[in-house]
């Protein structure tokens, strides 16, 4: 059976190797762009992320619903997330290393710096979707770290009108969040 864009899905929900080679195939040029973006910093990570990618794709097939989205942004939205994860795991490794040589030191710090900047820019466009007013509490609560006695005196808002408003945010985050992650 010749596999191709209108019966590739389903070859892949059967595990049908061949499906996944045409992923690649149609694919891998984006997946690997969306990779280098997310991971320019540490390119000897970029190859064992992408083969991470597909095996994602491969074994989360199932979750992958077609009146939601499109395999595209599906599949795009998995290997952004993946590629974050890995810089996720590249800092947390950068930081319990102990390196002598001051100059990957400093190197390594400055990558550092630029994978914090990524993931604020990262949490930044998830806050972007909320109401000004949302965002507002979002960063008084949870990175001024302000308690909502605070917050409530501050913005002269009741409480309960504060958690309200962070419990819709929360559900709105969420619901974005498996959306971008195709969940």
């Amino acid at each position: 059976m010749k596999i191709g864009e209108h019966n590739f899905i389903q070859q892949l929900r059967l595990q049908n190797e061949k499906a996944l080679l045409y992923v690649i195939d149609e694919y891998g040029g984006l997946l690997m762009s969306i990779i280098r973006k997310q991971l320019f910093g540490v390119p000897h990570r970029q190859d064992e992320c992408f083969n991470d990618v597909l095996l994602k794709i491969w074994q989360n097939i199932s979750d992958f619903d077609e009146s939601k989205n499109t395999f595209k942004n599906w599949a795009a939205a998995v290997t952004r997330y993946r590629a974050i994860d890995y810089l996720r795991q590249y800092q947390r490794e950068a930081a319990t290393v102990d390196i002598d040589d001051a100059v990957i030191v400093k190197e390594d710090r400055i990558l550092a710096r630029m994978i914090e900047r990524e993931l604020s820019e990262e949490v930044e466009m998830m806050l972007d979707s909320l109401k000004p007013v949302d965002r507002d509490l979002f960063m008084k609560l949870y990175v001024e770290e302000q308690s909502i006695q605070q917050v409530s005196r501050e913005t002269g808002m009741k409480q309960e009108a504060i958690y309200n408003h962070l419990s819709r945010s929360r559900q709105k985050l969420r619901r974005q969040f498996r959306i971008e992650r195709g969940v």
